[in-house]
């Protein structure tokens, strides 16, 4: 678990919005929401067994971390969807602050991503809705 602990140490330092690692090795991000798990998928990178810190994780989020096959998670905050993904995925889950649904942006309503997964139960699935939801935001993966 000492790479769990890194992670979020990572994580809460406040540099990062999401961090993942696995044998010492870290691999981090300071992009928001979906982005940076994309790119690591699209990157053919091999995450599995990493343990990820993240600041939000909402249920879109919750399959892009099954897809890369992680180990176990953190969360500043989580949704009761995005819980229940990890869960029925094996994937040990500790956070925060649990809520009804991740909110978007702007406060004014529920996320985007969270939104267009809500009523999906196949990560794979998820991930074709999640690209064409990026595509309709124009959110580039840099």
């Amino acid at each position: 678990m000492e790479d769990m602990k890194k992670a979020k140490e990572w994580l809460l330092s406040g540099a990062y919005t999401c961090v993942v690692c696995k044998d010492g090795k870290c691999v981090v991000s300071t992009q928001r929401g979906v982005a940076p798990l994309v790119k690591w998928l699209k990157s053919g990178d091999d995450f599995k067994g990493y343990y990820a810190a993240d600041k939000v994780i909402g249920k879109a989020t919750a399959f892009l971390y099954v897809l890369l096959g992680i180990k176990a998670v953190y969360a500043g905050v989580i949704s009761k969807t995005a819980l229940r993904v990890l869960q029925e995925h094996d994937i040990a889950t500790e956070y925060d602050k649990l809520v009804e649904n991740i909110i978007n942006r702007q406060g004014d309503g529920i996320c985007p991503f969270e939104a267009a997964v809500l009523d999906v139960d196949n990560a794979k699935a998820a991930y074709e809705i999640i690209q064409s939801k990026m595509k309709e935001m124009n959110i580039l993966i840099s």
